[in-house]
């Protein structure tokens, strides 16, 4: 029988649906940004709400047309709804509209589910790992060795909110001054954290890196097979971040073009992958199209 799992995270929603045997039917990604303003107020804006309703209910729909019952599907919420205070009214609302029971996990669960999902069908170096989950609202770096997991940090540096603060809501063309500002901040917020053992090898997973990685490939049409797997280096990051700085919101929509409503997000959420990476004391990270919706079906 069918499974299917939905992540819904600050800036995406993601369903996943696979077959009996683990093999995907269906996985989408929409970008609506649930958690646009709520670094300054502390509260899902209506207009988000209203869109995140509206395409969980697509979800719902698209399962049960391929096999999965609404309240079998395995939903779960993310940093945003930890930190929204209305995150319990707009969850029932999600129930009401579309039958679907969501669940707001912990920070730890998260980890785990990331972990599973990142690292299912890569080759991985021995010894320690670390798995970075970039969101909107905060990242998450999880390190272990194998499948056990040995550490879990959590940075307040998600990709809206960074760009909400340090570029505006609606940026366009993006000061030099302002991005040096912004840098300066990522290095304060990664330089809290100490790795308790130097990573042999950085996975990142999550829109951002996905998005950064189908650039440099110059991709227009989502790949998969051309991203998972797919090798990001510092170069090629302060590459896309020196091309998006000299973009206005337009352009960077054409470089964007696999996911265009990612587009304004992508200049912060590179400075903190490549700014993960020098703490690291590593020159690249691979790239993973795995998260907490393939955890989530893994555990199964």
């Amino acid at each position: 029988m069918p499974r299917a799992a939905i992540d819904i995270g600050s800036n995406t929603l993601l369903l996943l649906v696979v077959d009996d045997e683990g093999n995907t039917i269906h996985d989408e990604a929409r970008v609506v940004g649930l958690g646009q303003g709520l670094g300054s107020r502390g509260l899902f804006r209506p207009d988000r709400m209203d869109a995140a309703v509206e395409v969980l209910c697509d979800f719902a729909d698209t399962a049960r047309s391929l096999g999965v019952p609404p309240y079998d599907v395995r939903a779960v919420a993310t940093s945003a709804a930890r930190r929204a205070l209305n995150a319990r009214t707009f969850l029932e609302r999600v129930q009401a509209r579309s039958q679907l029971g969501v669940e707001i996990i912990t920070g730890e669960r998260e980890a785990q589910l990331t972990w599973r999902g990142a690292t299912g069908g890569l080759r991985m170096p021995d010894g320690p790992i670390a798995v970075v989950d970039l969101g909107g609202g905060s990242t998450e770096v999880v390190q272990g060795v194998g499948a056990e997991i040995r550490e879990r940090v959590s940075l307040e540096l998600g990709s809206v909110r960074l760009t909400e603060a340090f570029f505006g809501p609606t940026p366009d063309r993006v000061r030099p001054a302002a991005l040096a500002q912004l840098r300066e901040a990522v290095a304060a917020g990664i330089a809290d954290h100490s790795w308790e053992r130097l990573p042999r090898a950085i996975i990142a997973v999550a829109g951002t890196a996905t998005t950064l990685a189908a650039m440099e490939r110059g991709l227009t049409v989502w790949d998969r097979d051309q991203v998972h797997g797919m090798r990001l280096t510092r170069g090629a990051l302060r590459r896309q971040i020196d091309r998006l700085l000299h973009s206005d919101a337009a352009e960077r929509r054409v470089l964007a073009a696999i996911a265009p409503a990612r587009a304004d997000y992508l200049l912060a959420g590179a400075v903190v992958l490549d700014a993960i990476c020098a703490s690291a004391m590593r020159d690249s990270m691979v790239v993973s199209d795995g998260g907490v919706r393939h955890g989530l079906l893994a555990r199964l």
